[in-house]
């Protein structure tokens, strides 16, 4: 029995647990506190009648006449008192165009039972924090008021609410400086500044809170060096201080931050080389692009086993890359593009089991290339602005979904083997010596032979970028092309969404295929300043989702296929500097491109677009007609002076002989 006893017991406590809850559920919040949520709720929509069609965003539960903890967004303790309220993206669903002072705020300041308080991402409530109010929130644990339109610095008072341990005022428009009170909330954890405008100096006494985890005071004007001490802060595994001013060098005490994973020091005025110890840490996600380090890459750098992603563009580091690079095994995503470095690519990159590499916009130079494993999970490789030379290389893993090329010196034709990287979604070769023609045999033709371009251009792909970061960190930069005329960034996350060809700047020769037309998915085609001849393929009428579309500065001839008529999404259309004639095509776009610069130095083009008219279809037979008519007068008029020339000496001599008979000319 004391057996069947045990195993009851906690199921007595289970049932004691779920009964106690629901018993003090029937009581009711106190009446002050819903009469202070009333009052916010009035302040922030006025006197909104239940029965309108405005979203509530959860608010139409709050009434007079049910309890205050039944509401939507509200939390209760056993205790009937509301201790969490979750008032986060209100305003945006309300579809408010006025601003709301934050003194909407105030009738919440008098909920001194509250633990949590989230208004976050309420972005039409403006003005200061009502510093004298918050101070009665004593018993505040978490404060969430990201995303407003917050201003003026933060009020002393925040800093007395000492049981803080989650405070996020991102996303506003704080300024001044961090006072010296965020020394007093020791127990903090977690602490986010950021996209504000916060200036000065990071003040000596948040090295106070050893207790944070996480640490993001991004996106302001703050600026002096890092504190020396800031690995006082040895509990922290989130460092952001990117977008600042900070100069100097990277504080050696970093190294005493062991739970330190992230450390996001982009975007500011550091300098010096790039410190040993680096490699020493535990650091999975070292972003330091965006400074002024110098020197070369430290070789034990790429001896850690700690580093996911690398990222050190936009510096002024040189030298060769270590052989060591290769030894990182661990590394995901390496990124040293806008540098100075100089020499061969080495062959033990390769070794890395990448997802991104980008060494563009340096000085790499060298014919010999990096065979990958072609089963790796490397899918965007950019080797472009360098010096690179030999033939196009091909040697990359199959999943590849974006290789730039592009200028550098590579040469010789386009390779067959482009066809297997089946999932390529932008292809840049633009701005090499790569020559031959592109045609539809399916055999090697001469000098180039069959280019199939792989199918995944043909019908886009989803690429899963966000397996790039693990959700701490952004660290991808913007994807840069050169789309509709200028060279801009296209966000990396909608690369899904977008395909483009580049095989402009080159010596590409010969007639284009029709199987180029079968490209459907492509946004972005531009062919311009090759030598390819011939007619436009009809078939380019099929590419339905171009928005931009070059064939300029090459020797195309013929008529504009009528076919673009079918181009409904065409934004950005340039096919000057050809030998293109004839009426050019209408349809609901093609009507819009009517800037004469995309048409310019043709041999003869005419249509609305260019506001020159084209002569009539039955022009032909008018023009046959007058020469038929020309020639008919032409003929009358031979007859008639012919018949002049004939009839004047024979009526002349008529003449005279009829005198003669009738004595005229008789002389006495």
């Amino acid at each position: 029995m004391a057996k069947l006893s045990f195993q009851f017991e906690p199921f007595s406590i289970i049932l004691f647990i779920i009964t106690v809850p629901w018993f003090n559920l029937s009581l009711c919040c106190p009446p002050y506190q819903k009469e202070a949520l009333l009052q916010f709720k009035f302040l922030l929509l006025g006197n909104v009648s239940s029965n309108s069609n405005m979203e509530l965003s959860g608010l139409e539960s709050w009434n007079s006449t049910s309890d205050c903890c039944h509401w939507e967004r509200v939390r209760c303790h056993n205790s009937q008192k509301v201790t969490s309220l979750d008032l986060f993206h209100l305003t945006p669903s309300l579809a408010m165009k006025t601003l709301v002072k934050s003194d909407v705020l105030a009738p919440l300041f008098h909920l001194q039972t509250l633990i949590f308080l989230d208004i976050s991402y309420n972005g039409h409530i403006q003005g200061e924090i009502p510093g004298v109010g918050l101070a009665n929130l004593t018993n505040l644990v978490g404060l969430d008021m990201a995303g407003n339109s917050l201003i003026g610095s933060l009020p002393p008072q925040l800093f007395s609410l000492r049981p803080l341990e989650y405070l996020d005022v991102s996303y506003n428009f704080h300024g001044g400086n961090v006072p010296a009170q965020i020394g007093n909330l020791t127990n903090l954890k977690f602490f986010s500044l950021y996209s504000n405008k916060v200036s000065g100096a990071i003040p000596p006494s948040l090295m106070h809170l050893t207790r944070l985890e996480y640490l993001d005071l991004g996106h302001n004007f703050f600026t002096m060096e890092i504190p020396t001490d800031i690995g006082n802060l040895s509990n922290i595994s989130y460092l952001s201080l990117r977008e600042n001013n900070f100069s100097g060098e990277i504080p050696p005490s970093i190294q005493k931050m062991e739970e330190l994973e992230v450390a996001d020091l982009c975007d500011n005025n550091l300098e010096g080389t790039l410190p040993q110890w680096l490699a020493d840490t535990d650091i999975k996600y070292l972003l330091l692009s965006n400074n002024k380090f110098s020197g070369s890459l430290p070789p034990h750098l790429f001896q850690s086993q700690s580093f996911l992603a690398l990222i050190l563009s936009y510096n002024n580091l040189s030298g060769a890359l270590p052989e060591t690079i290769g030894e990182a095994s661990r590394m995901k995503i390496l990124i040293l593009s806008s540098n100075r470095f100089f020499g061969t690519v080495p062959p033990s990159i390769s070794k890395l089991g990448l997802r991104l590499l980008d060494l563009s916009c340096n000085k790499f130079s060298g014919n010999e290339f990096p065979i990958f494993n072609p089963n790796s999970s490397l899918a965007y490789i950019d080797f472009s602005f360098n010096k690179l030379s030999g033939e196009v290389p091909v040697t990359f893993p199959l999943v590849v979904k974006v290789l730039l090329l592009n200028e550098n010196e590579f040469s010789g034709v386009l390779p067959q083997e482009i066809a297997k990287f089946s999932q390529l979604q932008y292809l840049n070769l633009q701005s090499n010596n790569i020559g031959g023609m592109i045609n539809n045999h399916d055999v090697p033709a001469k000098p180039f032979g069959q280019i199939p371009f792989p199918s995944s251009i043909a019908m886009a792909r989803h690429v899963n970028w966000t397996s790039f970061w693990d959700g701490k960190v952004h660290i991808l930069h913007n994807l840069e092309v050169f789309w509709k005329k200028f060279e801009r960034g296209l966000p990396i996350q909608n690369i899904q969404i977008y395909t483009f060809l580049d095989l402009s700047n080159n010596q590409l020769s010969g007639e284009i295929p029709d199987s180029l037309g079968r490209l459907k998915s492509l946004k972005s085609l531009n062919l311009s300043n090759n030598n390819f001849f011939g007619g436009i393929p009809r078939s380019f009428g099929g590419l339905q989702r171009i928005e931009s579309l070059d064939l300029s500065h090459n020797n195309f001839s013929g008529e504009i296929p009528h076919t673009f008529g079918n181009l409904l999404q065409l934004s950005n259309l340039d096919l000057s500097n050809n030998k293109l004639e004839g009426r050019i095509p209408g349809g609901s776009q093609m009507d819009s491109m009517n800037d004469p610069n995309s048409y310019a130095n043709n041999s003869g083009l005419c249509g609305m677009q260019i506001k020159l008219p084209c002569e009539e279809i039955p022009s032909k037979p008018k023009q046959v007609k007058e020469k038929m008519v020309k020639k008919s007068n032409s003929s009358e008029t031979w007859f008639s002076w012919k018949m002049v020339v004939i009839g004047y000496p024979f009526g002349f001599l008529s003449t005279i002989l009829a005198l003669y008979v009738t004595d005229y000319f008789y002389i006495a």
